[in-house]
């Protein structure tokens, strides 16, 4: 009876790889509902709000069935509990050996507090309608999850349809066992760095195309400004450590089991330097085999 109990256990084990697992977390306002809304058309069954202890269970129930599936929880926290559960759930999972990975959603304070005043939603850790103090509250209590997560998308400035673009381009065939896909931000230093790049690097010492009247108004995806800007000096030279450096640290990430790379690319205003190196980064990674999405953050905003 014991031998069979172990190979029942064992055959849920090996059923189990065939489970997909994201757990959807974040601020509230970030844009969490509306990534669990993406990951359903994409074919996702999600569960909004299933509490992290019954993860393991749902698993090891899905894999019965002996099919693939894609499932995504998505969980907010409201208490110290929730930790302590999400930890023991997350650890039925490596159990089972389901592959799973957290998408983490947060957007500046501003961005946050202008959501809450268009909903007019109260902030479930706020204070006596005090929203700023549940988002500082909720900020710092998910700290250590964030430090956790498999990809972290940063909504601010974003709208519902550019953040199901953005999801959607990361999660439409991927899974979390796949190999390491790569997210290229090009933006604007003047407009803030990406809250959510792993990498960030800095292009301003490359001649400003904004300065040549013939070129201030084209984006940097216009040839003429990519002729340009490839031409200055010290830009090949730039270009060459660049990618000796993406190739000393890329293959240490695949092998520590990264999933997903956010590189940003900044100048002054977003719109000419970053656009130019960030395209030619996006042609180094697909000439390596990774999946690449690129997004040119503050092109049209000058």
């Amino acid at each position: 009876m014991a031998t069979m109990a172990r190979r029942t256990k064992q055959a849920r084990r090996e059923d189990a790889t065939t489970v997909d697992f994201t757990i959807i977390t974040g601020l509230a306002g970030a844009g969490r509902s509306e990534a669990a809304k993406c990951l359903e058309d994409l074919g996702y069954f999600v569960v909004d709000n299933l509490p992290p202890v019954f993860i393991g269970k749902m698993a090891e129930l899905v894999a019965s069935a002996g099919k693939p599936l894609r499932i995504a929880v998505v969980a907010d926290a409201r208490g110290g509990v929730f930790f302590d559960e999400l930890w023991k759930g997350l650890g039925e999972l490596k159990e089972l050996r389901v592959p799973y990975r957290i998408l983490f959603l947060e957007a500046s304070d501003g961005d946050l507090l202008n959501r809450f005043a268009a909903t007019r939603r109260r902030h479930p850790l706020a204070p006596a309608d005090r929203v700023i103090e549940g988002i500082r509250k909720e900020r710092l209590m998910m700290e250590s999850l964030k430090g956790d997560a498999d990809l972290i998308i940063d909504t601010s400035g974003m709208t519902p349809h550019e953040l199901r673009e953005r999801v959607s381009v990361l999660f439409a065939k991927s899974s979390p066992e796949s190999m390491l896909q790569v997210s290229l931000v090009s933006f604007g230093y003047k407009h803030g760095l990406p809250r959510d790049a792993d990498l960030v690097f800095d292009v301003r010492f490359l001649p400003n195309p904004h300065w040549v009247d013939r070129l201030r108004p084209l984006p940097g995806t216009d040839q003429r400004v990519r002729t340009y800007v490839k031409e200055q000096r010290g830009y090949d030279e730039f270009m060459r450590r660049l990618r000796a450096f993406l190739d000393a640290t890329v293959p240490g990430y695949v092998r520590e089991g990264k999933s997903y790379l956010t590189i940003g690319v900044g100048c002054t205003g977003g719109r000419h330097r970053s656009v130019v190196v960030a395209d030619e980064l996006a042609e180094y990674f697909r000439s390596r085999g990774h999946p690449v999405a690129v997004a040119h953050r503050d092109l049209e905003r000058g």
